[in-house]
């Protein structure tokens, strides 16, 4: 009688643990599934966002392309206003360099003799330069 309970406990045993065997794997059957449909969505979302990415790709393309094109064009106008540059700090050398001379040139002229007067109570000195 005893191995026959235990047999039965066995059995028992062993149906219980079918049961939440099969449970689980419908559990798992329906995550999977879910899983599935997910990757699904994902995949067609991917495929949409490559044929946008790839869209911007060549947009941008493009308009790197017209700005390079536009800055050759405008690249003689930036040397011309380079070249005017170098001219005007040419010319402001050549004032500097003017003025500089002129400045010693009047430093190094011989002072004329002033004017003196005489008074009563000594002599006073006026500062006056003959031209």
């Amino acid at each position: 009688m005893v191995i026959q309970l235990s047999i039965a406990f066995a059995a028992i045993a062993f149906i219980c643990l079918v049961v939440f065997l099969i449970l689980t794997l419908r559990k798992g059957m329906t995550t999977l599934a879910e899983t599935n449909k997910t990757l699904g969505d994902v995949r067609n979302a991917i495929h949409g966002l490559t044929g946008e990415a790839t869209q911007l790709i060549h947009t941008a393309n493009q308009v790197t392309r017209d700005v390079k094109g536009k800055i050759k064009t405008i690249d003689p106008i930036f040397e011309s206003a380079h070249n005017v540059g170098e001219v005007i700090q040419t010319v402001t050398e050549s004032f500097k360099k003017n003025a500089s001379d002129i400045g010693q040139s009047l430093k190094q002229e011989p002072e004329k003799p002033a004017a003196s007067v005489k008074s009563k109570n000594g002599s006073i000195r006026v500062n006056t330069k003959f031209q």
